[in-house]
């Protein structure tokens, strides 16, 4: 029985900081089991039809945690899906509502690897102005504690690239299935 079967449809959630690398680990994941890949952040940009520093700008944080909230109830729904969510999703308690409908990833990268990653990055609108690795720091801070509610953690290192990521997630994944196969067993 392959992982794809063992998984039996349900859904995987990357989470994670901004650079950790949930988009394109998220595509090959989707790729090696036959899943359907979305990142929320696109599907909230072509929703909107304008990208998420706009949305920042124009409408404030608090408009785009609603619009993800609602992104992610919609995706959910869904499955055989592996969905890249926002750094800041786990910030919201009724997104753990939807996260828990399938398996949830947390990708571990360290400050100094998320500090290589986007250094030089406008997109990132939480991190604009001056001090931007504070603000990094502060955020990844606030938020490992809700991280580490995931079902798996998977540590992300600078010489990784994505295959071994990806890799090393299905190896996660699928000890996490079997254990608690083993423990319903067993029960």
């Amino acid at each position: 029985m392959t992982l794809t079967d063992r998984l039996n449809g349900i859904n995987l959630y990357l989470i994670g900081m901004m650079g950790a690398g949930k988009s394109s680990t998220g595509a090959a994941l989707a790729q090696t089991l036959g899943y359907q890949f979305f990142d929320t952040d696109a599907v909230i940009e072509a929703a909107a039809g304008q990208s998420i520093p706009d949305i920042f700008a124009t409408q404030g944080e608090a408009v785009f945690r609603q619009l993800e909230t609602k992104v992610l109830a919609e995706l959910s729904a869904y499955r055989r899906l592996v969905i890249a969510t926002g750094g800041g999703i786990v910030t919201q308690q009724i997104n753990w509502s939807y996260l828990h409908h399938g398996i949830v990833v947390w990708l571990d990268a360290p400050l100094d690897v998320l500090q290589a990653r986007l250094a030089g990055d406008a997109g990132r609108p939480l991190l604009q102005g001056q001090d931007w690795e504070t603000k990094l720091t502060t955020l990844l801070t606030q938020r490992q504690r809700l991280y580490t509610q995931a079902d798996v953690q998977v540590r992300v290192a600078a010489e990784d690239d994505v295959e071994a990521i990806a890799a090393r997630t299905l190896a996660l994944i699928d000890q996490r299935i079997r254990s608690e196969a083993d423990s319903a067993v067993l029960n």
